[in-house]
């Protein structure tokens, strides 16, 4: 199993109530920014990186957001590059730069080259279509986001693989000579990991492409129904998909005591958690979704969400009845009625800080000591079995020492854990063995991916908790 370490960078000095005042991290007046602040944190994340090399993860994961105080990392690849230099070992996966927001395909590809080179082979790119946010923020129309996906993917590894100079004249892009000097320094080109949060189409252009798939900390049942579809397209494409083909990213933090552990971990609701991530009209702009990745996402989605994305959201999301894409009406949550002045700032603070016991009965986030959190990662493991997992380090105004802490506790501890239940459990990882690998025969029974008999013990999120 190949073991990354996460964190959102965020940061984590902007003031609680402008942050529930504004409904949103995005859209938080950047006045409440200070750049010693900022130069503080993102030397400390640095630093806990190193340190999370030198504890035994695998990987660091990095990922891009933008104009938001819930994630700092807005030039990704500057913090890959600094990370290629000082760290050793890790792989460097990036999951991932937002290919619809991107400008220059060809740049992208150059940047990505270097890191791959300074860092001498570590470098996993990954590409998202970006949150809704992004699209907002970058002025990119979200109704072309899929089709500048597809075409900047599709530039992006000619330039890594195409004998240069070529021409490239596409719908959304346009270059009369393109070479690359720089090139990847592996080869044929680095592996390539997408993430995602419930989207079937994506998962399906995956398996297509043979990439493995990172579950982005989504609800057990449906994460293992589209584990299931990618088996099937796998199939369907003549390959057999296994634990290598897939990945799962999980909130967690950990602390010497439980009782230090369930009083920082709290944090992971600071400012209403990642539900709060974007406002409705933010998450899901017009024309990003189709109708039937909206449907799943609100079969899937609760109302502690991924960036933004929750039951409530989707709802609000849409305009005039709601029925046609299977989201029944509601009466409006803590946000909507913050919104019409119904509650005070403090009143929809406690109310979001009143679901920190069901956020973790239902394992969106993770709190304890070691002996506590590895149970429940087991679940995880053997409902899921992902051959990449991505421990993400919680949220909110955490010391430095705590942080630190908690990384050094999963190194002691919960990662030897980790791989001695995946040996039990047989996972391999992507390195292990190459995703898209092992032949399908047609008509044939393949490989079950999940094990619906733990799934079967594993809790239920409540649809009841608002944030």
């Amino acid at each position: 199993m190949h073991i990354m370490f996460f964190t959102e960078r965020p940061y984590r000095d902007v003031p609680e109530e402008e942050v529930i005042k504004n409904r949103s991290f995005f859209g938080v007046p950047n006045r409440f920014y200070d750049p010693q602040v900022g130069a503080r944190l993102y030397n400390e994340y640095l630093d806990e990186d190193v340190y999370a090399e030198e504890v035994g993860f695998d990987a660091i994961m990095l990922n891009e957001h933008h104009g938001n105080p819930f994630c700092m990392g807005a030039v990704m690849n500057v913090e890959a590059a600094i990370l290629a230099r000082i760290t050793k070992k890790v792989r460097i996966v990036l999951l991932g730069n937002p290919l619809p927001v991107v400008k220059n395909p060809v740049r992208l590809a150059e940047e990505l080259a270097e890191i791959d080179l300074i860092s001498k082979g570590r470098l996993v790119p990954g590409w998202v279509r970006g949150a809704g946010s992004e699209q907002i923020f970058n002025q990119a129309n979200p109704a072309y986001n899929r089709e500048y996906f597809n075409e900047a993917h599709d530039l992006v590894l000619a330039c890594w693989t195409k004998p240069g100079p070529f021409r490239w004249e596409g719908k959304h892009f346009n270059f009369r000579y393109v070479n690359p000097w720089a090139l990847p320094y592996q080869k044929p080109r680095p592996p390539i990991w997408i993430p995602g949060v419930i989207s079937a189409e994506t998962v399906v252009w995956c398996a297509k492409h043979r990439y493995p798939y990172i579950g982005l900390g989504t609800a057990l049942q449906s994460t293992v129904e589209l584990w299931n579809l990618y088996g099937q397209t796998a199939a369907q494409e003549g390959y057999q998909a296994g634990t290598e083909n897939f990945g799962y990213l999980q909130q967690i933090h950990v602390a010497e005591t439980e009782e230090e552990a369930q009083e920082q971990g709290k944090a992971a609701l600071f400012g209403g958690g990642a539900a709060n991530f974007s406002r409705p009209e933010h998450t899901l702009p017009p024309g990003y979704n189709s109708k039937e990745a909206t449907r799943r996402l609100a079969k899937q989605a609760t109302d502690y969400g991924f960036l933004g994305i929750t039951t409530q959201k989707l709802k609000e999301s849409q305009s005039g009845d709601v029925r046609h894409i299977g989201i029944p009406k509601q009466n409006g949550d803590t946000r909507d009625r913050l919104r019409k002045g119904q509650i005070s700032i403090e009143e929809a603070k406690r109310k979001i800080y009143a679901n920190y016991q069901k956020a973790q009965d239902g394992l969106q986030i993770i709190i304890g000591t070691p002996k506590t959190v590895i149970p429940k990662l087991k679940l995880i493991m053997e409902v899921l079995r992902p051959g990449v997992f991505g421990l993400f380090q919680a949220q909110g105004p955490l010391t430095s020492q705590q942080r630190m802490t908690s990384i050094r506790l999963m190194g002691q501890e919960v990662l030897p854990a980790m791989r001695e239940i995946a040996k039990g459990l047989g996972i391999v990882d992507p390195f292990e063995r190459e995703p898209g690998s092992r032949p399908y025969t047609a008509g044939t029974q393949y490989d079950s991916l999940v094990d619906l008999e733990a799934l079967k013990r594993a809790p239920k999120r409540d649809e009841s908790v608002r944030v």
